[in-house]
């Protein structure tokens, strides 16, 4: 419900679906995500709404995944067996960050736009967001990449690949900078 309280407040009409009919009239789709990947993934299979969301990304309506949501994205995790939507070609792998820093990252971190793009203005930054994660998604192509984050390491904070949006961090939990992000991705022409 936080991320339906971030887009009343920036103004956007939006829905929780658990209806494919109304999947598959949306213009936009935010597939958030907390927790396990096994357990989000089958909670996702099993809901029916999959091959609704699979003919909206055929279709090239725009989605954005966030947090686990964006793991979801790629091919698969190491926290788990089953398999991702295979959107990106990516796979999400356990954040090995410096032995001194704790495990999840938790809390607020700056990323690094890798240039302009749907989501991020490089003329606004610094940016700072609010991250929980404990794995982080690892692009094939790092042109996929369009921001990362230093956490003992770099490691890609937002994606893109088409249609297809990603962002490690809680847009809904980042105050300004998560309501700049989410007004671009369902305001921009993407």
């Amino acid at each position: 419900m936080s991320i339906m309280n971030m887009l009343r407040r920036i103004g956007v009409e939006a829905a929780v679906c658990d209806d494919p009919g109304a999947i598959e009239r949306a213009d936009r789709l935010i597939l958030p995500g907390v927790g396990a990947f096994d357990a989000g993934m089958k909670m996702l299979n099993g809901s029916g709404m999959r091959p609704s969301l699979e003919a909206q990304v055929a279709a090239g309506t725009p989605v954005l995944g966030i947090c686990l949501g964006m793991q979801f994205l790629g091919r698969k995790s190491e926290e788990g067996t089953e398999p991702g939507l295979g959107w990106v070609a990516a796979d999400t792998v356990r954040l090995r960050a410096a032995d001194d820093l704790p495990l999840p990252h938790m809390g607020w971190n700056w990323i690094e736009p890798k240039g302009p793009s749907a989501l991020f203005d490089p003329d606004d930054a610094p940016l700072r967001f609010y991250f929980l994660h404990s794995f982080v998604v690892a692009c094939d192509d790092e042109s996929t990449a369009l921001a990362t984050f230093d956490y003992g390491g770099e490691f890609v904070g937002a994606l893109a690949d088409g249609n297809i949006f990603g962002v490690q961090f809680h847009p809904e939990k980042s105050h300004r900078f998560g309501m700049k992000v989410l007004e671009r991705f369902t305001r921009a022409d993407l």
